[in-house]
């Protein structure tokens, strides 16, 4: 009879049983777990990365490294650069957010070379007869007999022009013509032979997230690749009223400009213009211009050397959301005209200032910059139907348009305001924030001092301004403006709409009337 107490031996039969178990699942590969059982964390199949080497090795014998010469000396600058891939930070205008930036940047790390430009305007020495290069950039062919895209500011002031093959191969070629407000211009090599080239985009169906492949002639280096993605679209920046960048994240850098950005298939969507550094190198901010404003710019270019814009003659500004408000339109949307200019189109056709124009032809216009492409991509000469929103409701108008000068001159004035007379009839405004006197000529009232912490001064009216109306209506002393704006309060208006004039230029500035 066993010495074994019945609880001992049921424990020693278990773990005999667990061994055997445990011996039996090592035997057909099952893992053990000392630990009870979990479910699976989730797990996603990755897809594979992509590879760019079949897109480089189909659009490199079409992109080309262009060399210019000049009798123009190029100047050196050893410190913090400040251009935009090529183009002077004094070309920004001074309201651009990216001049801002470098201003504030410029005050917090260190002054800025006297040569802000990409070389200074001082004629150069000649070498051995021949001009001195002075400007390298990229570009790319879009015919098989041989035309091909740059950037403006790449052959600008060019006497020569030298294209150089993926193979090294040295073409001379000749500028067929160039457009400076987009930044765009077309050479053609005159050697008969097929080149390999390379079509534009659909760049509508283009996503933020988007892969692409940029290619060029980065600092001289010859054919270079980067890759990233598309990072925004509808990029303004202040280079010009044609504004509407592709913004991308791939490694672009001084010299790529003019150079092609390529998606997956090969095609062109953009051709990189600007780039947004402090030191003047890649740091992940590139902007391209839309394949398809380059498409219509391009085609204007070979085909008559230059580009005919359409032009309206007025001058706009956005609809902010005040503006609406004081002015009764459901949405912000739309350009106002802050100033139609003498004898122009618009003039002539009866646009007013203080108009808002809501759609061209029919097509909605949702701020200035849309107005502006679709005016400009209108040949001179044709008949367009403006829609406006005036005195509360929606009109038509009919304007033919003329062509768009070369040089927009500003509006020029021979009334000085005296700078010594003393203030007569000032009133203070207390609700605007604003003391205002009786105009000179009897046009308006001059603001003599804003409250610093008045909405007047958020929206940058200051003293000097010239308040021309309100509201549409206008105003040549105090009582007359605030009889305005309390039928305005009366109307459940929440602004009121102000035409402000300064240095020769209007703009209009909505201000909340339940101020005070």
């Amino acid at each position: 009879m066993s010495s074994k107490s019945p609880r001992k031996t049921n424990r020693l039969l278990a773990t005999t049983a667990i061994a055997g178990i445990a011996a039996a699942m090592l035997a057909v590969g099952v893992p053990m777990h000392t630990n009870p059982a979990l479910a699976d964390a989730v797990k996603v199949q990755a897809p594979q990365a992509p590879s760019f080497a079949d897109v480089v090795e189909a659009v490199s014998p079409a992109v080309v490294s262009v060399r210019v010469a000049s009798d123009v000396e190029p100047v050196s600058n050893d410190g913090f650069s400040f251009d935009f891939n090529g183009r002077g930070l004094d070309q920004l205008p001074e309201d651009s957010p990216l001049r801002r930036f470098f201003d504030q940047f410029d005050r917090q790390f260190g002054g800025r070379d006297n040569d802000r430009g990409p070389r200074a305007e001082r004629p150069g020495p000649k070498h051995h007869g021949r001009a001195r290069p002075v400007s390298q950039g990229s570009g790319f062919f879009i015919s098989e007999d041989g035309y091909l895209v740059t950037n403006n500011h790449v052959v600008d002031d060019g006497t020569a022009f030298t294209v150089i093959m993926d193979d090294g191969t040295e073409l001379d070629a000749k500028l067929i013509g160039k457009d400076p407000r987009t930044d765009l211009a077309v050479l053609k090599v005159e050697e008969a032979r097929k080149f390999t080239y390379v079509d534009f985009a659909d760049d509508s169906k283009v996503r933020v997230g988007d892969w692409v492949v940029a290619v060029g002639n980065p600092f001289g280096l010859g054919g270079s690749v980067t890759a990233g993605i598309v990072s925004a679209r509808g990029r303004d920046i202040g280079a010009g009223p044609y504004d509407d960048f592709i913004q991308v994240d791939a490694a672009v850098n001084k010299g790529n400009s003019g150079g092609p950005t390529f998606n997956l298939s090969g095609e062109v969507i953009g051709i990189n213009t600007a780039i947004f550094s402090p030191s003047g190198g890649n740091v992940g901010i590139a902007f391209a211009i839309p394949a398809s404003t380059a498409k219509d710019v391009v085609q204007d270019l070979i085909r008559d050397g230059s580009v005919q814009r359409g032009w309206l003659g007025v001058q706009i500004q956005p609809v902010t959301k005040d503006i609406a408000e004081s002015l009764g339109l459901a949405e912000a949307e739309g350009a106002l005209v802050a100033e139609p200019q003498e004898d122009t189109p618009a003039a002539k056709a009866g646009i007013e200032s203080g108009d808002v124009v809501t759609a061209v032809n029919g097509e909605t216009v949702k701020g200035p910059r849309e107005l502006a492409r679709k005016i400009g991509n209108i040949e001179p000469g044709q008949e367009v139907d403006l829609t406006i929103w005036r005195d509360g409701k929606s009109q038509e108008k009919t304007v033919t348009l003329g062509t768009l000068p070369m040089n927009m001159a500003s509006a020029q004035t021979d009334q000085e305001q005296p700078e010594d007379q003393a203030p007569s009839e000032m009133t203070t405004l207390d609700d605007f924030g604003l003391t205002v006197v009786p105009a000179d000529d009897g046009k308006g009232l001059v603001i003599t001092d804003v409250d610093p912490d008045s909405a007047a001064s958020e929206r940058g009216l200051r003293a000097g301004d010239v308040i021309l109306s309100v509201n549409n209506q206008q105003v040549t002393d105090a009582k007359q403006m605030t009889q305005v704006i309390d039928k305005a309060a009366k109307d459940g208006r929440k602004a009121a709409l102000f035409q402000v004039e300064n240095e020769n230029r209007s703009r209009f500035v909505a201000l909340p009337i339940d101020q005070g």
